[in-house]
């Protein structure tokens, strides 16, 4: 236990991390508004495409990846869980330094998660698997692409769903904003275990009798909304307010407007799965 929790929290490389664009990668605006955008036209340009090669060779179904997209959701689950464990293992290392600090502000570790202090910058154990789980997500980006490949289909959502986790995990280090430790706890245990299923349908095992991922991700949602209202409360009462409160603002507007989408979308899909189950009977 004390090898395990010296490489996911006491490491030097984990304790003197400090976010800047000298010193970190992709941790550019520049790079940022670059990769969207290429994300962006390259999905549209490859639905395109898939779309004029199938009606001319007359094809109603999409390409085979093999194994790919299984390996691909068992990777992400496997990341997923350790940057869990490793942020977990981070914070409360974080919380045991810095404690005596606490006192004279009154600042409890619940209050900590949700608010980091004023002045607080984007360097330390937490900012390392922040910066951990902002570059896993380009990984996720590639979900889009197989999704056309296999299913000539090309969501909307799950354009504007991508492109703002992206930028969002990117505010976060940015503007060392709070909320994002409880955001990330919560993220990750979700991705771990919904692309763990994932991994298990697509090598052929039986799924759940019920939408699965859909009920993960509305479950996702509601906790990060209850812990956005959390941190507007402590923001208001607290003397000096939170850190980053204006990133926490506009990760507030991103995060509903995706909630609207992702009600939307699920809202569809069961209308369309009950319609279907309607006519099978």
């Amino acid at each position: 236990m004390t090898t395990f929790n010296y490489y996911l929290a006491e490491h030097p490389t984990i304790v003197n991390f400090r976010w800047s664009p000298t010193q970190s990668y992709a941790s550019t605006w520049s790079f940022l508004f670059t990769a969207v955008s290429s994300y962006i036209i390259a999905a549209v340009t490859l639905h395109l495409l898939l779309l004029i090669t199938l009606s001319l060779s007359n094809r109603r179904r999409g390409f085979s990846l093999g194994p790919i997209p299984a390996l691909h959701s068992l990777t992400i689950s496997i990341i997923s869980a350790v940057i869990f464990v490793g942020i977990l293992l981070s914070a409360a290392a974080e919380i045991r330094d810095t404690r005596w600090l606490w006192r004279r502000t009154r600042t409890t570790a619940l209050q900590w998660f949700l608010c980091f202090p004023v002045g607080t910058r984007a360097s330390g154990r937490v900012f390392f698997w922040s910066y951990a789980f902002y570059l896993s997500r380009f990984l996720h980006l590639f979900r889009t692409f197989f999704s056309v490949i296999r299913r000539r289909k090309l969501s909307f959502f799950q354009l504007i769903n991508q492109s703002s986790l992206l930028c969002i995990s990117f505010l976060w280090l940015e503007y060392s904003q709070s909320f994002q430790v409880v955001a990330i706890l919560l993220t990750t245990v979700s991705y771990a275990v919904v692309y763990g299923y994932r991994f298990w349908t697509e090598i052929g095992l039986r799924g759940a009798c019920f939408p699965f991922v859909g009920n993960c991700q509305a479950i996702l949602l509601g906790c990060m909304t209850v812990c956005h209202v959390g941190v507007l409360c402590i923001h208001l009462v607290k003397r000096g307010g939170c850190n980053g409160i204006g990133a926490w603002l506009f990760n507030s507007v991103l995060n509903a407007v995706i909630t609207l989408l992702y009600l939307k979308f699920y809202c569809k899909t069961r209308s369309m799965m009950t319609k279907a189950n309607h006519n099978t009977t």
